[in-house]
């Protein structure tokens, strides 16, 4: 991946729709240059695009990350069983001091409370939780800034 990659991934970050051919101009290269490469980070899943939500503004009054903390033998199960649940959005495995982090969508705090007591604890293996309240959505580049 080099700088032109990334500045095509750039402008498609703030809209994925955006025609190859205006981010052809902006980025003075040709139009099937862009698609050859956007084809390409397709292809080898470098790139996906997708559509984006602020939670806020669609209804979920309680969005959250939770980091969870799981039983080492029971990892893998507990991932496909959190990745299941309706209000999950987003799943990822990390290092550090939780295994997994976990985007939720729930309409209002009671909605949340419940989801932590009646399922996420539940979950075999789920030993702890932390949750964080998603207060605003903002957007970033994956571009490095010198």
């Amino acid at each position: 991946m080099d700088n032109l990659d990334l500045a095509i991934i750039e402008q498609l970050q703030r809209d994925g729709r955006k025609p190859f051919t205006e981010i052809a101009k902006e980025l003075n290269v040709t139009e099937g240059t862009v698609r050859n490469r956007v084809g390409r980070l397709l292809e080898s899943q470098a790139l996906q695009i997708i559509g984006v939500i602020d939670p806020h503004k669609i209804g979920y009054d309680a969005p959250a990350w939770i980091g969870v903390t799981v039983q080492a033998p029971y990892l893998e199960q507990a991932a496909v069983s959190i990745a299941t649940l309706p209000e999950v959005s987003y799943l990822i495995m990390v290092s550090g001091e939780y295994d997994l982090i976990v985007e939720v969508l729930c309409r209002n705090r009671e909605h949340l409370a419940l989801f932590l007591r009646d399922n996420l604890q539940n979950v075999v293996g789920v030993q702890r939780t932390q949750t964080f309240f998603i207060l605003q959505i903002g957007r970033a580049s994956c571009r490095e800034r010198v």
